[in-house]
Formats: C-alpha cells, sequence, structure tokens
C-alpha cells in the first residue's frame, strides 16, 4: 500500500511540473540588413533606385512591422516611404523590395532608413540607415 502511495505522490509531483508554463521568454533581437542601395553611392536626378532590405529576428521569432523611408538630409523632405501597411507578420525574416525613380528630387545627400519593430510601437525597435547622393 506505501508503494501505491509513493507512486501516486511521484507521479503527481511529476504531473504538476510538467504543466508548469515556462518562464523564460525571448526579446527579439531585430536587424535590418540594407542591401540595395550601396552605402555612399551616387545617383543622378532621373535615375531608379532599387531598393532591397532584409529585416530579420536573430532569435527566430516574428518580424511584426516594417518601414523604409527615404528623405533628403538636410530638409528633411521625404521622397519615399513604403510599405502603406507596416504590419507584415512574417516568421523569422521578410525581404522588403521596391524601387524609387529620382525624379523631380533636389540635388543631394540622401539616407535611406529601414525600422523593424515588434506587435506594438517601439517595442524592439531597431532602425538602420545608409546614405548616398543624388546629383
Amino acid at each position: 500500500m506505501k508503494k501505491f502511495l509513493f507512486l501516486g505522490l511521484l507521479l503527481g509531483i511529476f504531473m504538476f511540473n510538467a504543466c508548469k508554463d515556462d518562464d523564460t521568454t525571448t526579446e527579439p533581437d531585430y536587424h535590418a540588413h540594407i542591401h540595395s542601395p550601396a552605402a555612399n553611392s551616387t545617383y543622378a536626378v532621373g535615375d531608379t533606385v532599387a531598393i532591397e532590405v532584409d529585416f530579420e529576428d536573430h532569435n527566430g521569432g516574428t518580424v511584426h512591422h516594417i518601414n523604409v523611408r527615404i528623405f533628403n538630409k538636410s530638409t528633411g523632405t521625404e521622397i519615399y516611404n513604403q510599405p502603406t501597411e507596416p504590419h507584415v507578420h512574417s516568421p523569422a525574416s521578410y525581404t522588403f523590395e521596391g524601387t524609387e525613380v529620382l525624379d523631380g528630387v533636389t540635388p543631394g545627400t540622401y539616407t535611406l532608413e529601414a525600422k523593424v519593430w515588434g506587435h506594438d510601437d517601439g517595442v524592439s525597435e531597431e532602425v538602420s540607415s545608409i546614405d548616398f547622393t543624388v546629383n
């Protein structure tokens, strides 16, 4: 009889521990890798800029929101802001591709800024940027 009580106690302890919630929560380790345009590249007014950015969570989590924008570094004038719906909800990584024709832009230095963040605004936000020149 004692063996059955002891076995029941061990089984109860095992079941209690097995159903316990996992206390570890992995924070996202977001990164935006800008492949195109190349940093410090030069374009002429009227050229087309190819845009390619890989967004990822190095911890393997979900990429929830992204944004890519191009603006004049000295005036802040924005010439590109995509995607229109930033919520992409992609497992582990997301590749954004686009183009922008540099018609009607003022020559100068421009910044491409790529931003990735979690489910809620500002959560684990990471911003990468490169500069390029328009002549």
